[in-house]
């Protein structure tokens, strides 16, 4: 079986008695590239069906880009049919393409400068069905800019890392999350699973999901900063695991989190996901939190995701 190093505990460690060693972790762009969306293939076409739904999550840049990209196309398309009738645009040059273009940009837009205008039957007709792709261009237009401002959606960060260290005396799982919007999100609830890669007796490779019992799975209100645990005992999925069974299993832990934001009132929903190379061990979070010259409560994010050394305990301690 292939062994994987971890820079901060030997390959033979378990959780609960690993042997330490100081390392720092950040947040790399392999992990960025791992959290990218899977590429499916074989799909059964059904795909362009769903154009709302692209439109929705493609960047603002794509999303200005298309509109502009089909508001350009949707003209050259009524240019090049004003064409066929020629003469039919007054004062325009004869089979001039830019003056076909610009006055369907009139038309489209309603402006009507009075400059070009239609003089035959078949141009006025053309004019009538721009003028009503016109009105449906501008409500769909509208209405999707309407629906990508509109989503509700969770500033909420979570840790880049997860820690496993003592806590109570119990080897404890660590992540927290911050809202950074800095109002209330209402009856906030954490959901952890352990996602691993088994295989049945059968021999058939499965992916299976274990939820993970938290100390405190949920909040009554979550506006600062909230560190979710999982104590890893003999009833925990994480129980005596090995760096190595972390890799060969591919596990994963997944980390969903919702709650109603109290602006919004509309429930808004947060994910996170950690793999065996986002979990130090031996090294807890920075404080965050303090009481300001105010006397008012700060989180500084800043320093949200860092990690200092856990000492060893000592000989008092153990006794």
């Amino acid at each position: 079986m292939a062994t994987h190093e971890d820079p901060l505990v030997t390959s033979d460690a378990k959780i609960g008695t690993p042997h330490f060693t100081t390392a720092n972790v950040g947040f790399t762009q392999a992990r960025r590239d791992r959290r990218a969306r899977p590429i499916i293939r074989g799909q059964d076409g059904t795909q362009w069906k769903d154009i709302y739904h692209a439109i929705l999550t493609v960047p603002w840049s794509g999303f200005f880009l298309g509109m502009a990209c089909a508001y350009v196309g949707i003209n050259a398309l009524f240019a090049f049919l004003y064409l066929l009738s020629p003469n039919g645009i007054l004062h325009e040059h004869p089979n001039s393409f830019l003056d076909a273009f610009f006055f369907s940009v009139q038309t489209f837009g309603s402006i009507g400068y009075g400059v070009l205008a239609p003089s035959s039957t078949y141009v006025n007709f053309m004019v009538s069905v721009e003028s009503f792709v016109s009105l449906m261009y501008a409500a769909i237009a509208t209405g999707l800019l309407f629906a990508r401002f509109s989503r509700p959606f969770a500033r909420v960060v979570f840790s880049n890392v997860a820690v496993i260290v003592p806590f109570n005396g119990v080897p404890t799982l660590m992540f927290r999350a911050a809202n950074q919007r800095a109002n209330l999100m209402l009856d906030a609830m954490a959901t952890v699973s352990l996602a691993r890669q088994v295989t049945t007796q059968e021999g058939i490779s499965m992916r299976r999901f274990t939820e993970l019992r938290l100390v405190r799975p949920r909040t009554p209100l979550f506006s600062l900063s909230w560190t979710i645990m999982h104590q890893i005992d003999e009833t925990s999925p994480l129980y005596g695991v090995s760096i190595d069974t972390l890799y060969d299993q591919q596990m994963e832990i997944i980390i969903l989190l919702s709650g109603a934001d109290e602006t919004l009132a509309q429930v808004i929903y947060a994910r996170q996901t950690y793999t065996a190379d986002d979990i130090l061990f031996g090294r807890r979070f920075v404080d965050v939190l303090q009481v300001g010259a105010n006397g008012r409560m700060e989180v500084d994010l800043r320093h949200f995701h860092d990690t200092v050394d856990v000492p060893p305990p000592t000989l008092k301690e153990v006794s």
